[in-house]
């Protein structure tokens, strides 16, 4: 449940809730009881944990929908991640505060991270990209604003009346603050911190919070996080999804925080996955205390330990945004213990992990950079505080590691009985966490004899590795390292020194050369992304699903493929488990363009002339604090004004990329959201593909930042 203070009619700040789940459970008896209360299976259920090999979701909170589109094209989709989390995207009360986003006063899709269109346009991207994308729905209750207001889209409302959503009878009648925890019925029908709780009981609310869902559905999302789940009874979750379309494809994780209390997750489980708050609470005291070697001992942490998920249930983190607040589980501020903790989570093979990316705070109620006019400035890593734990070397590289170990039992285990552990991923991968003083020993492992890099810190180059040098596993799969202090080491089969762009995910090349090959694959399959998995001559596979492809024009998506014109062993598939690998022979592929459309194989280029640049970076140069691109594509329509916002790039430039759709170039105009305007003279900007500079009126090609 999140963790909001919230304003009472007086405008004095509540306290924020009790932390009642730090308790030691003791499940035995209490799961025995809980039987009894729990509601029959959903009719349709979930599946049972995000589908693999790409099951690691990056939370990127209070990132505006123009940011998470950048990400998943520049970092998300190539490092292996299978989905990004969003905040809630529906109208919200206004405030600076990173809460306000958990009271909703409509369901609207307008809020200060951006507008519907940009929410679309972002899913999209991402699933351009090879990411799908699931939305923290908070369907619980409405605002905790006693006095009622207006919301950031201009709609009106009292605490207990939302006009053409709920009226007061959508309510439940205990209108007050929960004060024990111990009775089931108060837990779910009185308020969380005065946030107005909806009568989830009622068929009407059931079909407005689907309604809802239904609309974030029909813009493409891939599932939910959803809110404060203890608080709905399982049996009104039922009732609730039950309408949910499509429900067959979406990837559904649920906040349940267990505590020494009546309400446990397993009620959930027939619903989607739970969040395990119990490991992420065993990271911080093992990591956070130096002694690790408990977590690996025995069948390690996960399903067999008291109080712990089954894995199929179980979706697993380090920390999220009310526990980095609250001090529950470790966060980055905790520096290097953290980083390790999360290099275990991902390399263990216990739930689907998620990477909590947020920005740095002193004040923990204080929200992200905001613009002049209230709206999220766009992240920028390095810039206002934004920590992209994400794209953090040793945990992006880690995601890459797990695709290439996934569904892998753990193998060759070994502790020195305090700081140090290690342990392989049957003959895919091998990683050892050093949280004492500098280790040399050698490791003994599964892996197959050869030359590997190490992932935590760099990745394989065409000569070797781009960090840390390389590290050689003899033919009994033995090799000799020295690990240092607070760091770690990571192999796997993926990452071979000197086979750069092998890692999984990654792109092997992306400027066209004389030796390289440029796939094109039609896209009247109708799949919502688009993969393949492939080998250049006799070397290794990419590991499954392979690398994106990405808009080329109308009907086409391409992947430009590092030394393939040689010859290319190729397959398809649109990264959830369905392929086109013709009828089990695979696609053989060579010269410098290959199509591929309906199982035929052609060599002419679908899209005329040379490989087509699919979108524009524009640069502008401004001393305004915030900056908008309002444009068209082609001859298309404009964006609404003021346009989209534009992030920060480097000193004196903004900077937003735009998706060209098969045309050559946009019509544009800047302004600073506040009415001031540079439309050349009134002539607008004439702007073509790639990266291009917008200066004192001139447009020339160029990244003003390289």
């Amino acid at each position: 449940m999140s963790d909001h203070p919230i304003d009472h009619a007086s405008g004095v700040v509540e306290s924020r809730k009790r932390l009642r789940f730090l308790a030691t459970i003791l499940l035995g008896a209490l799961i025995a009881t809980l039987l009894a209360t729990v509601p029959s299976p959903a009719d349709e259920t979930a599946d049972a944990a995000a589908p693999g090999p790409r099951d690691t979701t990056a939370v990127l909170f209070s990132w505006t929908w123009n940011a998470i589109a950048r990400e998943c094209t520049d970092n998300l989709g190539p490092a292996g991640y299978g989905y990004v989390q969003t905040s809630p995207p529906q109208e919200h009360v206004q405030g600076s505060e990173w809460w306000t986003y958990y009271q909703p006063v409509s369901y609207r899709i307008e809020s200060r991270l951006g507008t519907r269109a940009e929410f679309k346009a972002m899913v999209d991207t991402c699933h351009a990209a090879g990411v799908k994308v699931i939305a923290d729905a908070v369907i619980n209750h409405m605002s905790g604003k006693s006095a009622g207001g207006t919301g950031w889209a201009g709609s009106s409302f009292q605490h207990y009346d939302y006009p053409g959503i709920y009226q007061s009878q959508d309510f439940h009648s205990c209108r007050r603050d929960i004060a024990n925890y111990q009775n089931r019925t108060e837990v779910q029908e009185c308020n969380l911190v005065n946030l107005s709780d909806l009568n989830t009981s009622s068929s009407y609310v059931q079909g407005r919070i689907a309604g809802y869902l239904n609309d974030l559905v029909s813009l493409g999302v891939d599932g939910f996080r959803i809110d404060a789940v203890k608080h709905i009874a399982a049996s009104d979750m039922q009732g609730i999804l039950s309408k949910v379309n499509d429900r067959a494809r979406l990837y559904v994780v649920q906040e349940v925080i267990r505590a020494n209390e009546p309400i446990q997750p397993e009620e959930y489980t027939s619903y989607g996955d739970i969040h395990e708050f119990a490991f992420a609470r065993k990271l911080k005291e093992a990591f956070g205390g130096g002694t690790i070697n408990w977590l690996v001992t025995g069948n390690g942490i996960g399903p067999s330990w008291a109080g712990f998920l089954p894995n199929q249930n179980a979706a697993v983190f380090v920390d999220n945004h009310d526990t980095e607040r609250n001090g529950e589980t470790l966060s980055y501020k905790d520096g290097a213990s953290y980083d390790l903790a999360q290099i275990f989570t991902l390399a263990w093979n216990y739930g689907s992990p998620s990477i909590h990316s947020g920005y740095e705070f002193s004040n923990k109620e204080a929200g992200p950079a905001l613009a002049g006019n209230g709206e999220v400035v766009d992240a920028v890593c390095g810039q206002n505080g934004w920590t992209c734990k994400h794209a953090q070397t040793s945990i992006e590289n880690m995601v890459g590691f797990r695709v290439a170990t996934y569904g892998t039992a753990v193998t060759n285990r070994w502790d020195n009985g305090s700081s140090a552990i290690a342990f392989g991923r049957g003959d895919k991968g091998f990683v050892a966490i050093n949280r004492g003083g500098s280790l040399t020993r050698t490791f003994q492992t599964s892996l197959p004899a050869g030359a590997y890099c190490n992932v935590v810190v760099g990745l394989p180059t065409s000569s070797g590795c781009s960090a840390g040098g390389v590290v050689t596993v003899n033919a009994a799969g033995q090799f000799t390292a020295t690990v240092d202090g607070n760091q770690a080491l990571a192999l796997h089969i993926g990452a071979k020194a000197g086979q750069g762009g092998t890692d999984p995910g990654t792109d092997p090349g992306t400027n066209p050369g004389a030796g390289d090959l440029t796939v094109y694959y039609s896209t009247s399959k109708g799949w919502s992304a688009y993969n393949v998995h492939y080998r250049v001559g006799s070397g290794a596979w990419t590991t499954a699903p392979g690398v994106g492809l990405t808009a080329a024009c109308a009907g086409w998506v391409s992947k430009t493929i590092t030394g393939g014109a040689s010859g290319v062993t190729a397959a398809f598939n649109n990264g959830s488990g369905t392929w086109d690998n013709n009828g089990g022979n695979d696609y053989a592929l060579s010269g410098t363009i290959a199509t591929v459309n309906g199982g035929v194989v052609g060599s002419a280029n679908p899209c005329g002339g040379t490989p087509p640049t699919t979108t524009t970076t524009v640069y502008y140069a401004t001393g305004w604090a915030a900056a908008n691109i309002h444009y068209r594509v082609g001859t298309g329509s404009w964006t609404a004004v003021p346009g989209a916002a534009m992030a920060a790039a480097c000193t004196g430039w903004k900077v937003k990329t735009i998706e060209l759709a098969g045309s050559t170039g946009i019509t544009a105009a800047f302004n600073n959201g506040s009415g001031t305007w540079d439309n050349n003279g009134g002539n607008d900007y004439a702007i073509g593909s790639g990266p291009v500079k917008v200066s004192n009126g001139t447009v020339t090609a160029g990244d003003p930042c390289s």
